[in-house]
């Protein structure tokens, strides 16, 4: 049986497929970080929905990638895990 990680590095040497899987790649980076930051405050979806007033429904779609979130979003969902955002540019190529 394939797994997905076998299954993606097989698709990753596509260098059409590579172009667009890397493209998202700061989509990927934020619902990450969302997800570790409520996890690191020890907060559910519904517990982060009723301490900034965005409906869990929202928090769920914003986790699973399926929905972008603006920054006053971003900033509302940091504040209410006692958190702040830092967003930073940096030349091509670095990590």
């Amino acid at each position: 049986m394939t797994t997905f990680d076998d299954f993606l590095k097989e698709r990753l040497q596509d260098p059409e497929f590579k172009k667009e899987y890397d493209a998202l790649g700061p989509e990927f980076s934020i619902v990450q970080a969302m997800i570790d930051a409520r996890r690191a405050s020890g907060l559910t979806q519904k517990q982060l929905s009723e301490r900034t007033g965005i409906a869990q429904a929202d928090i769920s779609k914003l986790e699973n990638g399926n929905a972008n979130p603006s920054l006053r979003t971003l900033q509302r969902l940091a504040a209410g895990m006692g958190m702040q955002i830092k967003i930073e540019f940096r030349p091509l190529g670095t990590n």
